[in-house]
């Protein structure tokens, strides 16, 4: 039976000893968020999950979403609406939210760390309150007022839910072919919005009294394309501009779709006939406010892989040291057993040390990100605030790929730590593995933000967030210069800090004259990107460690954790420069007919 117990230790050393959050909270303003509090809700926060959340993980996964036809509901699996109550109970909906709207006025890096102990425990649970903070955000920058005061405050107490509606059965990532269209209504200012929306991630379940739909669509007036595009708030229960709630709107649930992992949640064909909706922000600039969502969502389903690969790595350790299975090449390590527990050898230390590094490593770029949201709304100074904001932008598509693309990895060596019983029910880990799947491909897969990353936040910026995190690590190395105890580590991230800024550098060039380079780099560009952000943060790592006055054996865990991944991780940068180099020619010689019939 798989377990989930809050890495409350690492979490503290990111967040407050590396990150140096606690000064930071206080120079951002937030007022009420000193170390006591702090503490005192990352507590509660793994108490809640912990022992609330993660006994419903099997349930979910077992049990799943039930759908009826006849109504078009959808039940969530027993307990989920039980431990969301106690959430909404708990305040935790509005951890991070505007206290305008009766939210708590948190930072987004403590909501980080929620979301990774919520996610950690059960995945498909936090895809709930997930898509509503996003809709939060939306409405919070490009809503009328009178849309804050009705929508944001339900929403804010986790009353109602919310959902973000773009794909349909013939449109996903090209969003300039969608065809649910919205007409306006004479009378009151509203709009009627027809069209079917797939993949729509908690777009109907019993869990709040309203669901409010953020659903993109066209005006009859609508330019081609993605240029055409609007936003309308479309709640499943009528909503007046005085806040009063009328009757049931005209969007149904057509179905629910059987899905290899994450059972739990409902995943919808939504269809709206006619449904009463308002726009929100200006016509036909409905993808700007989308965006407000999309990024929130993707620096989210990171969090996920990283939860995920956290709870596979707690499983996979436990195991190890527990199993016995042969002897230590090296002579027996348990004389007084049968054999070895399998933590002895080699090839799983490969396998546990890889998780240990990509999760405890990740869990850094992850809370540097939300970090960064915090810095890129709160900085007195609107340069910072400008600083903040493009290096979030840069680092937001190699956060969720890589997070959880190293998920896919994590948990495949979980199942190999197990052998066979990883792959047969009872122990966890065949599901951690469907799970992980979807997360790289929602909200974008992974070639959509490796062509985010090398197109629009490297290539249409002229390399502005780039530069940034370049210059973090040049200071960095500065910094910590002459130290001997860190020179094994700085020496070759100086090397290849200076080996990306070139391989940019040549590729964008290649691309002026043949854009399909930047097609054919995307894929290595953004992996090499990520193995070199983690070496940025494992040098921190372990030179912080140092500094503290945490216990020996800690400082040595980070030190070896990092030699492994200077020593074993970092070289795959070797092979995705190789592939970087090849150029697009071996990818779009081959006319598409000689593929095969």
């Amino acid at each position: 039976m798989s377990s989930y117990k809050p890495p409350l230790d690492d979490i503290r050393f990111a967040l407050f000893d590396v990150l140096g959050s606690e000064a930071n909270f206080a120079r951002l303003g937030f007022a009420d968020a000193n170390r006591e509090l702090v503490d005192a809700v990352i507590d509660e926060a793994a108490r809640f999950s912990e022992t609330v959340l993660a006994p419903l993980n099997r349930i979910g996964d077992e049990v799943g979403c039930k759908f009826d036809p006849a109504t078009g509901d959808v039940s969530v699996p027993p307990g989920f609406k039980q431990a969301f109550d106690q959430f909404v109970e708990g305040g935790w909906t509005g951890l991070t939210n505007d206290p305008e709207f009766g939210g708590q006025g948190m930072p987004a890096a403590l909501g980080g760390v929620l979301t990774e102990m919520v996610d950690s425990a059960n995945l498909a649970w936090g895809n709930f309150p997930m898509l509503s903070h996003g809709a939060v955000k939306a409405l919070e920058t490009y809503g009328e007022d009178w849309q804050k005061e009705v929508f944001l405050k339900p929403l804010v107490a986790g009353t109602w839910t919310g959902t973000m509606c773009l794909t349909e059965p013939h449109c996903g990532t090209d969003l300039g072919l969608l065809k649910t269209r919205a007409i306006p209504n004479a009378d009151d200012g509203s709009y009627a919005i027809t069209g079917t929306k797939i993949f729509i991630t908690a777009g109907e379940h019993d869990m709040s009294g309203n669901i409010v739909h953020l659903v993109l669509a066209k005006l009859p007036d609508a330019p081609a394309g993605a240029k055409g595009i609007s936003l309308f708030v479309t709640p499943k229960f009528k909503v007046a501009r005085d806040g009063s709630i009328g009757e049931r709107n005209a969007v149904r649930c057509g179905s629910i779709e059987h899905k290899m992992g994450i059972h739990g949640s409902a995943t919808c064909v939504m269809n709206f006939d006619g449904a009463q909706g308002y726009l929100v922000g200006e016509p036909h600039k409905g993808l700007q406010a989308m965006f407000v969502m999309m990024n929130s969502a993707r620096l989210g389903v990171g969090v996920q892989g990283l939860g995920l690969s956290e709870r596979a790595y707690q499983n996979a350790l436990r195991y190890s040291r527990e199993r016995l299975q042969s002897r230590s090449l090296s002579g027996p390590k348990a004389p007084d057993k049968p054999a070895d527990p399998i933590i002895v050898h080699p090839d799983v230390r490969r396998m546990l040390l890889t998780q240990k590094a990509l999760v405890e490593g990740g869990r850094l770029l992850s809370l540097h990100a939300y970090s960064l949201l915090d810095a890129a709304e709160h900085e007195a100074d609107a340069g910072a605030r400008e600083h903040a904001d493009t290096l979030v932008g840069f680092l937001t598509p190699i956060s969720k790929a890589c997070l959880t693309e190293w998920s896919i990895e994590s948990t495949y060596n979980a199942m190999q730590c197990f052998g066979g019983h990883g792959y047969i029910h009872e122990y966890g880990m065949e599901q951690y593995a469907r799970d992980a799947r979807i997360t790289t491909i929602y909200e974008g897969t992974t070639g959509i933000q490796a062509l985010d990353l090398i197109g629009r936040k490297t290539a249409a910026s002229q390399g502005a967030g780039l530069k940034l995190f370049l210059g973090m690590v040049e200071a960095f190395a500065k910094q910590h210069e002459g130290d001997p105890a860190l020179a094994e580590f700085i020496a070759p991230l100086r090397a290849k800090a200076a080996e990306w800024g070139k391989l940019t550098i040549e590729t964008l060039q290649r691309a002026a004259s043949n854009p399909d380079e930047l097609g054919a780099a995307s894929h290595d560009y953004l992996f090499y990107s990520g193995y070199v952000v983690l070496a940025y943060w494992w040098a921190r790592s372990v030179a912080t460690a140092d500094a503290s006055s945490r216990p020996q054996a800690f400082k040595d865990a980070k030190r070896e954790t990092a030699r492994f991944y200077f020593a074993r991780i970092l070289p795959r940068t070797l092979l995705h420069k190789a592939a970087i180099e090849a150029g697009a020619a071996s990818l779009m010689a081959m006319p598409a007919e000689h593929f095969g019939e």
